[in-house]
């Protein structure tokens, strides 16, 4: 029977990976992912021969319906994203849904794993059981929006940025700030990766930070928010 697999790879760290998803990316007849190159130097470490497709946000109907003929065939395809779990903030999200309305006999497995989301609230500590998940901001329309979200949630929120909008993200939650509302905040750049570092403060005392330092501002970052009252 036709299976799509949802595999989580590491975030960072090649070891990473759980055994399941190793055996699934071997017996797979074909492994989707953002860029087969990063896929590749994955299937490489461990040795696995399956051939890689790929499968991102730019791909066309021509791409989709090739999957979907795949699926038809009864081939199993494994779908990974350049690193974590896809579908969270990543175009997988998309294909399983198209293959949950185009072929209802297809079965969607998930084989968890890592995920940058899980592993930096494993490192936030009190406060975060419950959370607003906003994946990344928008870069323009829809972003002042999010931000007046994030200041009015009765919940912490966690997002993801990259290195290139990070600095403005905390230029605009400090300016959010005010006498009744204040942020503590706590970012997790390059989870797993040899240069991993955790920040802990106000948005002003973080981006004083990262702008001393250029070599901070390289990588991913999990950028996790809780908002403090003032009396």
């Amino acid at each position: 029977m036709a299976s799509l697999y949802i595999v989580a790879t590491p975030i960072g760290n090649l070891e990473d990976i759980s055994l399941r998803a190793l055996r699934i990316l071997k017996e797979a007849d074909a492994v989707l992912g953002e860029d087969t190159r990063v896929a590749k130097k994955l299937l490489d470490r461990y040795g696995i021969k399956t051939p890689a497709i790929s499968y991102h946000q730019h791909s066309g109907n021509l791409k989709t319906d090739r999957l979907l003929s795949l699926l038809r065939e009864g081939k199993s395809l494994a779908l990974v994203t350049d690193a974590g779990t896809p579908g969270i903030s990543d175009p997988g999200s998309h294909l399983v849904s198209l293959v949950r309305e185009k072929l209802p006999e297809v079965s969607i497995v998930a084989i968890p794993g890592p995920s940058a989301l899980s592993a930096a609230l494993s490192l936030a500590g009190d406060g975060f059981d419950r959370f607003l998940f906003l994946g990344f901001l928008p870069h323009k329309k829809g972003r002042q929006t999010m931000l007046k979200e994030i200041a009015a949630s009765s919940w912490p929120t966690v997002l993801y940025e990259s290195k290139h909008r990070v600095l403005k993200l905390l230029e605009e939650l400090a300016g959010l700030e005010g006498k009744s509302l204040s942020f503590e905040l706590l970012i997790a750049r390059e989870l797993t990766k040899i240069h991993e570092s955790i920040y802990l403060g106000s948005p002003k005392m973080i981006l004083e930070k990262l702008q001393s330092n250029s070599q901070s501002l390289k990588g991913e970052f999990v950028v996790m928010v809780k908002k403090k009252g003032k009396d």
